[in-house]
């Protein structure tokens, strides 16, 4: 007997510069929402016009890391801005995001536009103690040449 209940394909946008629980977290919550994750992983240019900087880690590294957990069906790369334009090539049923974006101008046009062609916006709990921004922070605040000095002293190492 078929099933009744339809079959969803998801979709999580994101940069996934500098991997961490955070992207995990909405990947695994993701993939137990829907029956195939498509994870979008941003091109460099599309991350550095909305953050105003590249990744740190390059797109073919991003895109190598997201296809190869587990909860990842398919990693497709994002190169256009227009999220309704990535829907008509990729052609998911639910889109995800952090909560950070419920309630927010980008969120609320999130989900207007994808009324349009029934997409559904669900937002997962946002990983407040751990960012790729705050990790990026701390990779900058960090002095290259005391930064070495430590790990060529650490025990348990050799240069």
């Amino acid at each position: 007997m078929p099933s009744s209940k339809p079959y969803r394909v998801g979709y999580a946008p994101g940069a996934y510069d500098l991997f961490h629980i955070g992207h995990l977290n909405i990947l695994r919550h993701a993939r137990a929402q829907c029956d195939y994750l498509v994870a979008g992983v941003v091109s460099d240019e599309m991350a550095e016009r909305a953050k105003g900087r590249r990744p740190m880690i390059p797109l073919v590294e991003r895109l190598e890391i997201v296809r190869s957990i587990r909860y990842v069906d398919a990693a497709f790369v994002e190169t256009v801005p227009d999220k309704l334009e990535t829907w008509k090539q990729v052609r998911f049923d639910v889109l995800f995001k952090g909560d950070d974006w419920r309630e927010t101008p980008k969120g609320e046009r999130l989900e207007r536009d994808f009324a349009t062609v029934g997409v559904d916006v669900v937002y997962f709990p946002y990983t407040v103690h751990t960012s790729s921004t705050q990790l990026r922070r701390a990779i900058d605040a960090l002095d290259g040449t005391r930064f070495t000095d430590e790990l060529r002293t650490a025990p348990g190492t050799t240069w």
